[in-house]
């Protein structure tokens, strides 16, 4: 079985790369979008690691797609900081989600992938509490969103995609999608039409603006 490592994070997939020769598994790196459906093209049954934060995925709808044209994968989420509704979402879709965080300790992350190569879900013990705690939920004005998040969500919500807001703020697609996940985590969305309604909400579009 190969372990796909899509991690752009160099000490991350460095010690990823250690966990692997140590437990004897095969593995390539996929530094993009298309390298990673190449890589499962070619190994349909793979195990991903994959850093949804830094990764060019753009949302879950993206990620839901990738499972359903390569339903023998086994994704592990593995990231700094994963909302808990985008992991719920993850979760209800199909048992081959398993989820780890940045922070788990080298124990956990050792026995999500030996779970994963048998085919097994796991989810890290930080993560199962976040998953158990009541959802308490918070009005907009508890959310703290940077100008740069402030202008980017704008965007979002005109209708602009991750590469024209990149474009516009000559900035890379990599910086750009990470501002976007990072909004998406903060206002508690999954889509581009919950931002869309929530910057709708919080007067950050003018709904003649929106319409126009």
């Amino acid at each position: 079985m190969q372990i796909v490592l899509a991690d752009n994070q160099d000490i991350t997939r460095a010690g990823l790369m250690y966990l692997c020769d140590s437990l004897g598994a095969a593995w390539k790196q996929a530094t993009d979008k298309t390298e990673l459906i190449e890589r499962l093209r070619q190994a349909g049954d793979a195990v991903v690691v994959l850093d949804y934060t830094l990764f060019d995925i753009n949302d879950i709808e993206e990620l839901e797609i990738l499972h359903e044209r390569f339903p023998q994968v086994h994704w592990i989420l593995f990231s700094v900081d994963l909302s808990t509704e985008f992991v719920r979402r993850a979760i209800a879709v199909s048992t081959r989600f398993s989820v780890l965080m940045k922070e788990s300790p080298l124990q956990e992350i050792r026995e999500c992938i030996q779970y994963a190569m048998r085919r097994q879900r796991y989810i890290c013990q930080r993560m199962t509490e976040i998953l158990l705690t009541p959802v308490v939920s918070h009005s907009s004005e508890d959310v703290k969103l940077t100008p740069t998040e402030l202008e980017i969500l704008k965007d979002i919500a005109l209708g602009m995609t991750t590469r024209e807001i990149a474009e516009k703020r000559f900035s890379s697609f990599h910086t750009v999608n990470t501002h976007r996940k990072n909004i998406f985590r903060k206002i508690g969305v999954n889509t581009v039409h919950e931002a869309t309604r929530y910057a709708l909400r919080a007067g950050l579009v003018d709904a003649a603006e929106y319409y126009i």
